[in-house]
């Protein structure tokens, strides 16, 4: 099997290269720099530029496409003047990749999110369910990504992720773990209820459905029960060894962000072993595993 990746300088790109040279695939990564010291086979690839991805992925002639490239600056996205160019990554830039799978008959693997949903309520999401009603842009963006790749494609997995970790790159852990270096307290939202992704186990999942054709709109998260991030926060430094005190306030109380965040993250992952896919491990052993592969 020869893959193309996008996004291998993220966290999940990054590790999706690995875990397919782990296999003894063909890996080619991409992303928009020039150069990529991680990867012996790398292409820099602007998605946005159709051209440019039409003649990119024609001459890769891949057997599946790993789209994990997206503008994910969830706050930074609600600027006016950065809107378009939001949309030019999440929609159309993964329009032009499914476009061009279309043509090359291989199947195409997009991430998403849970964000394409409003949040509301305290039922998990079903994969299937069709009740879209982002809060914001970068939610926004990424639902358009998803109906480019529905409308377009029959090989394709739709995977919605939610609060990802991973080596590779900037997440809510490492942001943690230094703010409880210098700080005796620290207040974390305890409305917002969801469960974290770690990168290098959904690479995992990722693979073995590219090796598939177990086709469709699934989710993607660790086990091990629905949480808040103050319930994270406090799990995080319990496996750290943290002493520092951790403070539970609603998202009213803690102040309102650019953008609007999702209450209930909550995604039903069933579907996932009704297919025969094996699920991501707990999020509490996948925080201990990451605290190593960190040498925290």
């Amino acid at each position: 099997m020869k893959a193309l990746v996008t996004g291998v300088n993220g966290q999940l790109g990054f590790d999706v290269m690995n875990e397919l040279a782990k296999r003894g695939y063909e890996a080619i990564g991409s992303d928009i720099t020039d150069t990529n010291e991680n990867f012996d086979k790398y292409v820099s690839l602007d998605i946005t530029n159709k051209e440019l991805v039409n003649k990119t992925i024609k001459e890769i002639n891949p057997d599946v496409v790993v789209h994990c490239a997206a503008w994910t600056a969830v706050d930074l996205a609600e600027d006016d003047d950065k809107v378009e160019k939001v949309r030019a990554v999440n929609a159309k830039g993964t329009e032009n990749i499914a476009l061009t799978c279309k043509e090359l008959d291989c199947k195409m693997i997009y991430i998403s999110t849970d964000y394409v949903f409003d949040g509301q309520g305290e039922t998990p999401w079903q994969p299937d369910c069709k009740d879209y009603k982002p809060l914001n842009v970068y939610g926004q963006t990424k639902l358009e990504g998803e109906l480019a790749v529905s409308s377009n494609l029959d090989k394709y997995f739709i995977v919605r992720i939610a609060w990802v970790f991973g080596i590779n790159g900037k997440n809510f852990i490492k942001t943690m773990l230094n703010v409880g270096k210098t700080h005796d307290q620290v207040t974390v939202v305890c409305d917002q209820i969801g469960t974290p992704t770690y990168t290098y186990d959904l690479a995992r999942l990722l693979v073995d459905m590219a090796e598939s054709d177990k086709y469709g709109y699934y989710h993607a998260t660790n086990e091990g029960g629905y949480i808040s991030w103050y319930d994270f926060t406090v799990e995080i430094y319990k496996q750290a060894g943290y002493q520092t005190k951790v403070k539970p306030v609603t998202t009213a109380e803690y102040g309102i962000s650019k953008a609007r965040r999702p209450f209930n993250s909550r995604l039903d992952k069933s579907k996932l072993v009704e297919n025969g896919f094996e699920p991501l491990p707990t999020w509490q052993n996948a925080l201990s595993r990451y605290l190593k592969e960190i040498e925290y």
